[in-house]
């Protein structure tokens, strides 16, 4: 909408002028807006934006009832921006977390503009420091897993006798608490501010992989300024992230990638797609997150969506969608010599799905020995050609044929390393701040990695349809959980079942399960059926797989797809009539249908499994819990377990 306004307000002939701090939207490209102003949307932007367009106070104050005082210093400020700051400098002051009762001493700062000879309230000692940057305020798509990982760290140097310095502009956080960090200074995550923060500390280095991307896009900015990293250098960060040099890399050191291209028109997007192939995971270059990226079928189906997007003249991505494919994540650590594997997970959605959408299980749990070390060497090759120091997360996906695929490597924390922690016993996170600090990881007495014997992890996404009616369910490429859970049991049809109930998914012991599944996996499902019904369950499908598993002497009843008409399986979810929904949809109208399927089971609170191994885990989990409910451990006994389990591995070494 708003890019839409900024259009008409253009070709009405006035100038368009946007505010908004959100560098992932197309408001803020180059050409959509006369001016754009990279601000919060506050009351106080949008005055002095109205006092630059030249709007008198009284207008204003008439509109707003603003006393013209206030107006009349925001006009001064409007006119000479820089004019507050003249002649002063910039100091710390200390948060009075005592109310003025008694001296506080909590090592909590803000900046503030003074007098020159102002003196700060920074108290320091005479350790050196390492700074850590937060992940700044939480939203989907970067949330508490970053915050985790910045305690861990903010422990780590703490106990290396250093001084542990968080910057960070969450109260809402635990990085954030007076006891995590020696200092922590309450400013924004933004270029100017942190440099500023740097010249106060003079630290001995900065760390900028636990934050996520917010900490992330400021790495080459400051490098440039002389700012020590600690960790994986800027170049190792942007070889990782652009495309054709990540490519080249794969390339060199012998390791496939789907089949992907470059285009810098629509025509020329239409022109290449045949040769990448179909489906295609297509999204313009100027987005970041997966935003506005979709699957496509076919020609017109690219045409469509280029049509919809607009932009042309610009770069659009297109990659193979490697449908039917096991999406696999790896966390590892590397020192620059050696490598660490801490966790191999295998999800348990499709391929496609943003991880943090999926969930997945540690170990993986259908994965054969072979592609196992494929995926082990791989990311040894990967880590030691990046030259990665720190932690590496790579996405793997693995074809229906097994063929190992890499999808994409990012050298920084990622969301699972938590997950990947309490399922091993092992702090990823810490790990790597000491590799960071100069440890090397052939000197940590390190387990090998979880092969299942002891115990079994599965991290589920909590999804936050059910809050908002008519809400988009679609999952995609797009993060849209607001926060996940874990199941831990010997054996992953306990685990899963865990998972599901935590997440507010609880699988039913009787009722009537639908199931609607792609060609290719109704021969499996046939399977899942069978043992549904001799569980006692009621099985209901559309007609293909209700053909097949009627077929194999499985009573079944056909319903309706969407279009067909009603009652349709829709209906009959509505109805409270379905207590399991089991779909694997493949090509455009199907992934349409499976769509308003999950949608309206959502809004019932029925469980919905997308993928044929995600329906045989939930139907072993249903037969489990008929043996009765699994056992409750801690996560120290679960360790300790495992410890006793396993012995200590050197790390990968290169060439190995």
């Amino acid at each position: 909408c708003c890019v839409h306004a900024a259009m008409t307000v253009r070709e009405s002939g006035r100038d368009a002028v946007m505010v908004n701090c959100n560098p992932e939207t197309v408001s803020t490209d180059y050409d959509t807006s006369d001016r754009l102003y990279f601000e919060p949307l506050t009351l106080d932007d949008v005055l002095l934006e109205a006092l630059r367009r030249g709007h008198e106070v009284e207008e204003i104050q008439r509109a707003t009832n603003i006393d013209p005082w206030f107006l009349r210093r925001f006009r001064e400020l409007a006119l000479d921006p820089e004019a507050p700051f003249r002649g002063l400098e910039r100091t710390y002051l200390a948060v009075d977390t005592c109310a003025a009762e008694f001296e506080a001493e909590t090592p909590y700062y803000y900046s503030a503009w003074e007098r020159p000879g102002a003196s700060s309230e920074v108290r320091r000692g005479s350790r050196p420091s390492v700074m850590i940057l937060g992940s700044g305020p939480n939203r989907i798509g970067q949330g508490i897993e970053f915050d985790y990982c910045c305690v861990h760290a903010a422990m780590t140097v703490r106990a290396s006798g250093r001084d542990a310095v968080m910057v960070n502009c969450n109260p809402e956080t635990v990085s954030t608490d007076y006891d995590t960090s020696d200092r922590l200074y309450f400013e924004p995550l933004t270029h100017d501010d942190v440099l500023a923060i740097v010249e106060q500390e003079r630290p001995e280095g900065v760390i900028v992989q636990f934050g996520g991307q917010t900490p992330l896009r400021l790495a080459a900015g400051l490098e440039a300024a002389g700012v020590p990293l600690l960790g994986t250098g800027v170049d190792a960060i942007d070889l990782a992230e652009d495309r054709g040099r990540f490519s080249a890399l794969l390339g060199r050191i012998g390791c496939a990638a789907p089949p992907y291209a470059t285009a810098h028109s629509h025509d020329e997007a239409l022109a290449c797609a045949p040769g990448v192939g179909f489906p295609l995971l297509v999204r313009p270059s100027y987005v970041l997150g997966g935003r506005a990226m979709e699957i496509v079928y076919s020609i017109d189906g690219l045409a469509d969506y280029l049509r919809r997007v607009g932009g042309d003249g610009r770069e659009v991505f297109l990659d193979r969608f490697m449908e039917n494919a096991t999406e696999v994540d790896v966390d590892a650590i590397c020192d620059g010599t050696d490598v660490w594997i801490g966790g191999i997970m295998q999800h348990v959605e499709e391929a496609g799905i943003h991880s943090g959408d999926s969930a997945c299980v540690l170990p993986p749990h259908s994965l054969q020995g072979e592609i196992l070390d494929e995926i082990r060497r791989h990311t040894l090759d990967i880590a030691l050609a990046l030259g990665v120091v720190g932690l590496l997360n790579v996405q793997y996906a693995v074809s229906a044929d097994e063929r190992v695929f890499v999808i994409e490597a990012n050298p920084r924390a990622s969301r699972t390393v938590p997950f990947v922690s309490k399922a091993t016993g092992v702090p990823l996170a810490k790990v790597a701040c000491r590799v960071m600090l100069g440890e090397k990881l052939a000197e940590m007495d390190l387990p090998v990695e979880l092969d299942g014997s002891s115990h079994v992890s599965v991290k589920e996404a909590v999804l936050p349809f059910d809050r908002f009616t008519g809400s988009d369910v679609l999952l995609g490429p797009e993060m849209r959980s607001t926060g996940e859970v874990m199941g831990i049991a010997d054996d992953f049809p306990a685990a899963f079942a865990k998972a599901q109930a935590a997440a507010g998914a609880h699988l039913p012991q009787g009722g009537t399960v639908f199931v609607t599944v792609t060609d290719s996996d109704k021969l499996a499902a046939v399977g899942i059926a069978a043992q549904l019904h001799d569980l006692g369950l009621t099985i209901v499908a559309t007609r293909g797989t209700a053909r097949a598993i009627a077929r194999m002497g499985i009573p079944v009843e056909r319903l309706n797809k969407l279009g067909e008409g009603s009652p349709h399986v829709v209906d009959w979810i509505e109805r409270g009539d379905v207590a399991l929904v089991i779909n694997t949809p493949t090509g455009t109208a199907a992934r349409s249908d499976g769509y308003e399927i999950r949608g309206a089971a959502i809004a019932r609170g029925i469980p919905c499994i997308t993928t044929i191994s995600g329906g045989m885990a939930a139907a072993r989990a249903i037969a489990a819990a008929r043996i009765g409910r699994p056992p409750v451990h801690s996560l120290q006994e679960i360790h300790h377990r495992g410890r006793e389990a396993i012995t200590s591995r050197t790390p990968l070494r290169g060439g190995v």
